[in-house]
């Protein structure tokens, strides 16, 4: 019977084997490579465009920013024009009223008294709690005629109740409207009174 040698087969099977083992290996290491590669850059990819619209945006909210800016900038125009519109507004409102006041104050001026000195002024004075108010200056023969000026004013429907800050005889150091009425009782008074707005059907 023939003998037959297997070894040298054995052994070439041996090597292709670990031939194809490190082919298989060196392909492995390659196609990751390559996929890492490939990773890399669709990462770096994706980074440049998501970094594109970031400034895009950046962009964008910086000209928000300044629309903003003007849009506040005209809202405040805006106020500033409304509160002039207002009070031009009430100055036309109040041009007949403040004529209405003054021909009162002549309506229920009393006998024996006339006005020095009138002086009208929004923010009010000294005890007329901040309102609208005239102060009135002027001369009285007698206490009471002071005295029924402040009741006509009470019970007028436009001005509230009326603040004497000062009465008494007329000094030495008066003017010469006052010295042209220099007489032993002849009194100086001081006195504010607030504005009212009655309604338009009490008005006529």
């Amino acid at each position: 019977m023939a003998k037959i040698n297997l070894r040298p087969w054995r052994e070439e099977r041996t090597a292709a084997r670990q031939k194809d083992f490190v082919t298989n290996l060196v392909a492995s290491a390659i196609c990751a490579a390559a996929l890492v590669l490939m990773m890399g850059y669709y990462y770096d990819v994706q980074m440049d465009r998501q970094n594109a619209r970031n400034d895009f945006m950046k962009a964008n909210i910086s000209k928000l920013d300044e629309r903003i800016k003007e849009i506040e900038e005209l809202k405040r125009q805006r106020e500033r024009l409304l509160e002039r519109l207002n009070a031009i507004q009430e100055l036309q409102g109040n041009r007949p009223i403040i004529v209405r006041n003054f021909d009162e104050l002549v309506r229920v001026l009393p006998d024996g008294l006339h006005y020095d000195f009138l002086e009208r002024k929004e923010a009010g004075f000294s005890g007329a709690l901040n309102k609208d108010a005239i102060n009135i200056k002027g001369l009285a023969l007698q206490n009471k005629d002071v005295s029924e000026l402040m009741r006509r004013l009470n019970s007028s429907i436009w001005f509230g109740e009326p603040n004497l800050s000062q009465v008494g005889a007329l000094g030495a150091g008066a003017g010469a409207a006052r010295k042209s009425l220099a007489l032993a009782d002849i009194r100086a008074f001081d006195l504010s009174v607030i504005l009212t707005k009655p309604k338009a059907e009490d008005a006529k």
